[in-house]
Order: structure tokens, then sequence, then C-alpha cells
């Protein structure tokens, strides 16, 4: 049968999508991705596109809820981007998270199922300390009585900024699947003192007639405004992203930035407001430079007893609950006695590298962004580490280098006894997998946000049976999205 747009049916939801889409089938087997639906859902859904194999459809009536639904407590969840499965329950959430796990690394990965299944010891909630596995865990039925996701988590948050069609300025998320933003003037899973900032950027911009960049010509000035909270010190940074080198009367924009924040939390400051020159056509937001207008150039942070220095350019994790369990996870699979040399690629501000050279002989970090390396010998002299050496560059091209000008030298680090990867969500590069397996460390520990280009790398560095899958567990850093953070350890063979 040909399916086609505008159609209507009735279909039971059975799955989830990578993206949070349900899933369901048509009874001749023709398959929809529903936005918006739950595993559980009977719903009726509109095509919007038809395939020959597949529809994408919206949901016009749910005609049965989900065990698993429950009411957003977000007003704007239905249309924002960021929080695709904020509908389901926080359980549901877990058990889904888990299961997309363990499904790519057996799909993708290519390892047995009871492999994935004897090293898996399951997903750290942000109200668990130890990993569960809920997926063992029959569905209670009741959506309600679950524990409920948790918001004010994310200490990062980067709001694009638009004009309405009245002509005001407008920030907020992109609607799902495109630049279209749905304006938001408090976005419940980050700060508290977010909104009033946005609010102080808004007014500014329509008084003075600071313009909103537009996408479709290249004009207008800002572009997105980053907001970073230091949740253990307080301190506030906020970088705007513009199309030109400044923003005018940005002193009377600083002033009005600083006094907003304090309105809902007197506990909590702005220390750092910058600027980020960005004038490509390009989905990238931040430049790849920064200048203070106001205070300095970075905000300072804590994950356990360590101090972080953070600048606009630097990653740092967004969840600084679950950070700690997920650093702590990453220690512990490094199974260190303090003798080790331990090398941590794409190592940020040097957050996991300064956690492992507490308990290593020696630590190597690579990055690639310049700011973030001056971050993290920063960061290492204020905690006063001195073990811990960092290297700016690609990891896939300073890595094979430091080896092959190394090799030779039997006092050098080319043969560690343990490497700790922290890649973007596009995994690691081919380079770089392949240098890790000549330099054959006794562990490999591999943090990662997307467990698809996890199992794809993976996959090489077990290929040849030198390494073992041993240890998997995740961390929900990313309440009521799709995304999960997976730590994995692979033991030489």
């Amino acid at each position: 049968m040909i399916h086609k747009k505008n159609e209507e049916y009735d279909i039971k939801i059975t799955d989830i999508g990578t993206e949070g889409e349900g899933i369901g089938h048509l009874d001749d087997g023709y398959t929809l991705f529903v936005q918006g639906a739950l595993p559980g859902d009977t719903v009726r859904v509109h095509i919007i596109k038809a395939q020959k194999k597949y529809g994408i459809a919206k949901p016009v009536a749910v005609i049965e809820p989900s065990p698993d639904r429950i009411t957003p407590v977000c007003p704007h969840a239905d249309r924002c981007g960021g929080c695709q499965i904020s509908a389901l329950s926080y359980e549901a959430q877990l058990r889904y998270k888990e299961r997309k796990v363990r499904e790519l690394l057996v799909r993708v990965g290519g390892f047995p199922e009871s492999k994935v299944d004897s090293a898996f010891e399951g997903i750290i909630g942000y109200y668990d300390e130890e990993p569960k596995r809920y997926s063992l865990r029959e569905c209670s039925g009741n959506a309600a009585s679950d524990t409920r996701p948790p918001v004010r988590f994310r200490n990062k948050a980067q709001y694009p900024v638009g004009t309405s069609a009245d002509g005001h300025i407008v920030t907020g998320f992109y609607a799902p699947h495109s630049h279209r933003i749905t304006p938001c003037t408090d976005c419940l899973i980050g700060a508290s003192t977010d909104a009033p900032i946005l609010e102080a950027v808004r007014g500014f911009m329509d008084e003075y007639g600071v313009t909103a960049y537009d996408e479709m010509n290249g004009r207008g000035l800002i572009r997105h405004i980053l907001i970073r909270t230091g949740y253990e010190t307080g301190e506030i940074q906020v970088c705007l992203v513009i199309n030109g080198e400044e923003i005018p009367h940005s002193d009377i924009l600083s002033a009005r930035i600083c006094e907003s924040a304090c309105v809902v939390d007197t506990q909590r400051r702005v220390v750092s407001i910058c600027t980020s020159t960005n004038i490509d056509d390009t989905n990238v937001i931040l430049g790849d430079n920064y200048k203070v207008i106001f205070g300095r150039g970075y905000i300072t942070d804590k994950i356990g007893d360590l101090s972080f220095r953070i600048s606009p350019l630097s990653f740092y994790q967004v969840n600084p609950v679950q950070t700690r369990k997920l650093y702590g996870k990453a220690l512990e699979y490094a199974g260190l006695s303090g003798r080790e040399t331990v090398w941590d690629l794409y190592c940020g501000i040097g957050t996991i590298s300064l956690f492992l050279a507490q308990a290593a002989g020696r630590v190597y970090g690579i990055e690639v962004v310049p700011q973030a390396i001056d971050d993290a010998r920063g960061n290492a002299r204020i905690n006063g580490i001195d073990n811990a050496e960092f290297m700016t560059g690609k990891a896939e091209e300073i890595l094979p280098e430091f080896y092959d000008s190394h090799s030779g030298d039997p006092n050098s680090a080319t043969t560690p006894d343990v490497i700790v990867v922290d890649p973007p969500r596009k995994g690691c590069d081919t380079a770089c997998l392949e240098t890790m397996l000549k330099m054959n460390p006794g562990r490999i520990v591999y943090v990662s946000c997307d467990p698809a280009t996890l199992a794809r790398d993976l996959k090489i560095l077990c290929s040849d049976g030198s390494y073992e899958l041993t240890r998997i567990s995740c961390t929900d850093m990313f309440s009521n999205s799709v995304h999960v953070e997976t730590i994995v350890s692979l033991s030489r063979v």
C-alpha cells in the first residue's frame, strides 16, 4: 500500500527513536515517526511527510495515554526542541537511555548481548549515587507516583536571539528540526538567574534599537546569549555572541545585567561579561575569540575539592550534580594506584585530568582550544597540582606525533598505563584510535556523550582482540532530553 501526505491513522506507539520521536507501525507494517508521542500511547496521527518505507507524522489526539506519560512542568515542552522527552516519567527516561546504550553497543559495536549484559552496571540517575539497572524493573503502571524529572540542573545555556512578528526582541530555543525560535522567558532546567538576565538584554535591545541577527540575510548584531553559572561559587558569566566588533552602550548593558541577576538570588553575582565575534554564516555558535567588557574573562566553580576557572570558549560539563558522579566513576574505572602514567585526550580545562592527577604518577592532557589549555594550566596551579602537563592541538595530530618522536625512548610516556578519552559528539578520529592501540595502555577509559559514535569507536579498539569490554555505566547528565553520558572501561587482554 502506498501512503500519502495528509492521511490520518490511529496507531499504537511501541518504541522511541534516537531523537525522542515515538515509533509506531500501521497494519501493513509501514513505520511512522511521531514527534511528541510516547511508547504506550495510542494516538491519532496526521502524516506530514511520506517516504516509500516510512513516514513522519504529527499527533492529532492522544486516544489512550501511555502509563509513563506525565504532564511536563515546562509550558514550552511541546514546542521547544531542547527537552524532547519531558513528558516521560523520570524512571521511564532512565530505562530508555539505558536500553539505547545497550542496543547501540550490540548493533553498531558488534558486541554480543551476553558481553554487554555482563559488563553493564546500569545508569546513575539524578537522585542516585551509584548505577542502577532500571531496565530490569517492572513499570509501575502509575507514572504519577514516579520521581519527577529534575529541574534547575544546568549551569550553562545558549539562547538564540531573534525578532518577533511585531518587531520585539525574543529569546528562547529552536523548535524541533528548525531554526525557528520558540520564545521562552524562563527555561526550567536552567539557572533561575537566567530569566532576569535575558529580560535585561531584551529590554536594552528594544530601548536602544540594537538588532537581533537574521540568518536569512546575515544582518543584525546579537546572535546568541551564553550564560554560565558556578553552582558552588554563585559566579555568573554572560557572553554575547555578536555579528560585529562591539555593542553600542555596552556600559549601560553591563550595568543592567549585573543588577538583574541578584533579583531572584542574592547569593549569585555577575563577575564576567564578554562578547564573542562570529560573522560567519554557520551553525557554530561562538566565535574563536572573546573580549571582556565587564569584570574578568572567567568564572570559578568547584567539583568536589577541586576549583576550576572557566572561560567562555572552554568546555565544562553542564550538570554539576552529575559531573561529580561521572568523574568519580572515571577515576574508579582508571584503577590508579599512584604510580601510573595517564593520557587524557580532549581534556578541556583539565577537569578529568586533575581528578586523575590526584591518584596518578603523571598525567598528560591534550586539547585543541588554546583558551581551554590556558585554563587547564591555571587550574593545575590553583589546585597545587604539579604532575599534570597540558598540550595544545588536535588529539589525532598531537598523539601520533608524540608517539613517533618518542617511541624509541624507554623513559617517555609512549607506553601509558591508562588512556582516558572524552571526545566531542563526533567521537575519536581514526588516527587517534590507531595511535592509542600502538601505545598499548593497560586500560582505556572512554567517556562519551553519544553512544552511537562510542559503539563505533569501541568496535575499532576491540576488533583485533587486544582489548576487552569490561565495565559500562551511564550517567543521566541531560534529563528530559534523549542524550546520555556513557563511560566504558577496556582492559588489555
